[in-house]
């Protein structure tokens, strides 16, 4: 485990945060700490302490005597814990929640519709 996998483990996670819960403009590339600062509450607790665990490895990369003797072994496991949160969450599963979002907009403005008309009717004493 060297440095550089340490850096590409935070970026992955990043880039998995910016994709499943948001937090990120078209276009903008943000660092593990930045996203932990916007949508690091939308974490668990245990896997948002994974997640600093992982941020202060990377910051240790920094300084390159301190990351060649320092051990990784716990970035290792927060990054399979955080990706293996974050990974089964993709673009089909965020596609269905959109989809059941709308389909349970259009039944509720249905019912209320249905409502209103019923409402009307009762007031012009047609039932």
């Amino acid at each position: 485990m060297t440095p550089l996998n340490v850096r590409s483990w935070a970026e992955e996670v990043a880039v998995l945060m910016a994709t499943r819960l948001g937090g990120t403009r078209r276009g903008e590339v943000v660092d593990l700490d930045t996203m932990l600062r916007r949508r690091g509450g939308a974490l668990p607790r245990k896997l948002y302490k994974k997640a600093v665990i992982l941020r202060d490895a990377e910051t240790i990369t920094n300084a390159p005597k301190i990351a060649r003797q320092t051990d990784f072994s716990d970035a290792a496991q927060a990054h399979a814990d955080l990706v293996a949160y974050l990974k089964p969450f993709g673009r089909v599963t965020r596609m269905q929640e959109k989809a059941t979002n709308f389909a349970a907009s259009v039944v509720f403005g249905l019912l209320m519709l249905g409502i209103a008309i019923i409402w009307v009717l009762v007031w012009q004493d047609y039932l």
